[in-house]
């Protein structure tokens, strides 16, 4: 079960597991988008264009980091709706990279229905070497605990 809105706190920072980058998830990720852009498939290419090799696809990282919040135990039965991303893309990630997120509570507010808030968070997604790779801020929707009978 993942955080009710009253789990959360302006400030709070989650620290999720790590996760491996695969020549499979690339590849796996440019047949379900249909980007098979060479930088990704490509190794020659990708080199030969001055990115060093092959990277992984940016929005294929930013839903990995939303997945590596799901494993931090955040999302799973809770969230009713990602309602707004804003991200960045700062560095490449390639096959054999090991994300983190740091996730950051910006703020909270309730909504019209009692049954539900909205909380903004802050990912900011770094390599094994510690460098930011990617970060944004989202909005998610969340369930409000129930009320005990």
């Amino acid at each position: 079960m993942g955080w009710y809105y009253e789990d959360f706190e302006p400030g709070r920072v989650v620290e999720t597991p790590g996760r491996t980058i695969t020549e499979a998830d690339i590849g796996n990720f440019a047949g379900l988008s249909g980007d098979f852009n060479p930088l990704h498939t490509d190794e020659v290419f990708a080199r030969e264009a001055g990115v060093g090799g092959r990277i992984a696809h940016g929005p294929m990282v930013l839903g990995m980091a939303f997945g590596l919040g799901a494993r931090a135990g955040l999302f799973d039965e809770t969230v009713l709706g990602l309602l707004g991303v804003q991200w960045t893309f700062e560095a490449p990630v390639r096959p054999g990279d090991t994300l983190r997120a740091s996730i950051v509570v910006l703020e909270m507010r309730p909504t019209r229905k009692p049954d539900r808030g909205i909380v903004s968070l802050r990912l900011d997604v770094r390599n094994q070497q510690r460098v930011q790779v990617q970060t944004g801020h989202c909005q998610i929707m969340f369930m409000r605990r129930p009320e005990a009978d």
